[in-house]
């Protein structure tokens, strides 16, 4: 479920036309941009887009850079972008962190539907003139370059079927090669890229119930090398993406000094999807209320913003 609450009618001239007069002046109201453009769905911000140009002769993201700034303009500029062209922008801004960022990559490529890593390729060509897969296998290497450039070219079966047989087979298959530091991890690579992720689930159930623990436990405590650790988020995001959230929110806030790359990565890509899940999960995880734990993290107008988005107005 979704925290954005949107409103079901609105007016996209009346919103450009308030949002103008946000900018005019000393100074920029930022609490008009948080209560029009923290209350819109992305076909609603699309279309402020669209009329905002048409009148104004200017780019609305444009001027939200020109006028904003910090967290702040970062967490509206991604929030006005189209699903697919905020994939493109965060799958790059993970390409040039190096091994820090591999896992926002990881998470593109197995959260997203095939259809919509596809449109996320395609937003990625349009905006640096290159390919998504060009440029990670440009920043990486051996394994760790197979395994990505695999994820990030995948386009999987979405189908319910299961082989049963299958599932035993690659749970095998993954149990060996995980237990082999150094082996061949080719066939991991294989399964993890390939196989549809309802197969992938039977597999890994199957893994736990013949090895006695789960794959992601396995590979938790070996993981020491940027590839081992980009597998574990592989089958993390593949397995229960809601819970993989639930932790990247935590870890982003139990950190001395808050992650707020990933904080707002999570909330913007989220809020018109799973969010209010997230939060759930959060809450049964942490005895906290998720827009409480965030109200003490950040502050100003980057803090009214998320909070908007995660459905609680200030």
């Amino acid at each position: 479920m979704a925290t954005l609450i949107a409103p079901i009618t609105f007016s996209p001239g009346a919103d450009a036309e308030d949002l103008h007069k946000a900018f005019k002046g000393w100074g920029t109201d930022e609490k008009t941009v948080i209560a029009i453009l923290g209350h819109r769905n992305v076909y609603q911000r699309q279309q402020i887009r669209k009329i905002y140009e048409e009148i104004y002769q200017e780019e609305l993201l444009k001027r939200l850079e020109s006028e904003l700034t910090g967290d702040f303009e970062r967490s509206v500029y991604r929030w006005m972008l189209e699903p697919a062209d905020r994939d493109a922008v965060l799958a790059n801004v993970a390409i040039k962190s190096g091994s820090k960022g591999y896992h926002v990559i990881v998470e593109i490529a197995c959260v997203l539907s095939s259809e919509e890593l596809l449109a996320a390729r395609r937003a990625y060509h349009n905006r640096y003139k290159r390919s998504l897969e060009e440029d990670v296998a440009t920043h990486t290497s051996g394994d760790l370059r197979q395994l990505l450039v695999g994820l990030v070219t995948s386009y999987r079966y979405g189908g319910d079927e299961i082989n049963a047989r299958l599932a035993k087979t690659e749970a095998d298959i993954l149990h060996s090669s995980i237990k082999e530091k150094k082996g061949n991890h080719e066939e991991a690579i294989r399964i993890l890229t390939t196989r549809s992720k309802t197969q992938l689930l039977a597999t890994f159930n199957r893994y736990r119930d013949d090895h006695g623990t789960s794959i992601t436990k396995k590979l938790l405590d070996d993981a020491s090398d940027d590839f081992r650790k980009a597998l574990h988020t592989a089958i993390r995001c593949t397995n229960d993406h809601k819970k993989y959230y639930e932790k990247v929110l935590r870890n982003a806030m139990k950190k001395v000094g808050t992650d707020e790359d990933a904080l707002t990565r999570v909330v913007v890509s989220r809020a018109e999807k799973d969010l209010r899940n997230i939060a759930e999960i959060y809450y049964k995880r942490n005895s906290v209320h998720l827009e409480d734990a965030v109200a003490k993290e950040i502050s100003g107008d980057y803090k009214k913003f998320i909070l908007t988005l995660l459905g609680k107005d200030v």
